[in-house]
């Protein structure tokens, strides 16, 4: 009888043991040992965008999930956004990371059942993606890549420092983000002595051609986060430091390109903290509808000193107290 109540009692303890085992399986699977399926769509690669998309990575892997990444680029090419989203739907992603407008878009325009979460957008609202900044998205949420007082603060620095210039902007018309940034800079150049003027460009090969159309007409540059002109910011910089026109940027890796100033944010930041939110969504603990799309951290002025000697800009000393300094790559 001792026997058989001292293999009771062992059994008891097996048992146990076996239902502890598999609590502590089942939530470890949940956490590390699930391999979720991530596409990544990204309209082109430049430094931006890669470093957006190197956060997003960070993220997770600091949160513990185990992800295979597809990455496709649409090189450029907005006509290739439709089929790479569409790959992704059929493919059953667990998740889509869209890093740009377009790709962001077309991940939308694909499905309404698989999460996505974006980054390097410019008005999430404007572009259809959300109603408003107040309200989240059923299956969509992210963290634009412009600051609120960005652009108001740029064409401020222009009024103080190039007082009546004339600035040539240069920019894809299909790409939406673009077009509302420009449309910001004439609001907020409206009542100051600055004059705009554009040349718009379908593909990275337009560039050169655009910017040397400008010379005779501009005293500065103003690129803004336009991704097929930023995919060949070489040749504006060329331009530029040839005919010494000081040229403004829109974000920190531009101006590491030869750019002189912009008052930007860190892009591998924003694509950190939309890894937080996609971690979050693919552990169950939230869903995409749980997060209102954010705005990036605060700006800061960035001069290139470099590139200001390069576009023979006459140097201001306000700048050393109120700026930190890149060098150009």
């Amino acid at each position: 009888m001792k026997r058989f109540l001292g293999f009771i009692v062992i059994l008891g303890i097996l048992a146990l043991t076996a239902c502890g085992s598999d609590e502590n399986d089942e939530g470890t699977a949940a956490t590390d040992d699930k391999s979720y399926q991530i596409g990544v769509s990204q309209i082109v690669e430049h430094p931006s965008l890669d470093a957006a998309y190197e956060g997003f990575q960070e993220a997770l892997n600091d949160a513990g999930i185990n992800a295979e990444f597809d990455f496709q680029s649409a090189q450029g090419d907005q006509n290739n956004i439709k089929p790479i989203s569409d790959g992704f739907v059929a493919d059953s992603v667990d998740l889509i990371f869209a890093n740009s407008t377009p790709s962001a878009i077309g991940a939308l325009q694909a499905t309404r059942d698989i999460p996505i979460v974006f980054t390097s957008v410019t008005d999430a609202v404007e572009a259809g993606l959300i109603k408003t900044m107040e309200e989240p998205g059923d299956n969509i949420t992210g963290v634009v890549d412009l600051h609120p007082d960005a652009i108001a603060k740029t064409v401020e620095f222009i009024e103080t420092y190039f007082s009546d210039a004339t600035v040539g902007m240069l920019y894809n018309a299909g790409e939406q983000n673009s077009v509302t940034q420009v449309d910001a800079v004439k609001t907020a150049a409206e009542g100051t002595g600055i004059t705009i003027e554009e040349r718009t460009v379908a593909t990275s090969s337009e560039v050169q051609q655009a910017a040397t159309s400008l010379v005779s007409d501009v005293d500065l540059f103003y690129i803004i986060t336009d991704n097929t002109v930023v995919s060949a910011l070489d040749s504006v910089v060329g331009v530029a430091n040839d005919q010494d026109i000081p040229l403004i940027v829109g974000e920190p890796d531009s101006l590491a390109k030869g750019g002189f100033a912009t008052f930007g944010i860190d892009y591998n930041t924003i694509g950190y903290r939309t890894g937080e939110m996609a971690a979050a969504i693919l552990k169950g603990d939230k869903a995409p509808s749980d997060f209102l799309v954010e705005y990036p951290p605060e700006l800061q002025l960035f001069i290139n000193k470099q590139a200001a000697e390069e576009q023979n800009v006459e140097w201001n000393t306000e700048w050393d107290e109120s700026a930190q300094f890149l060098e150009a790559e």
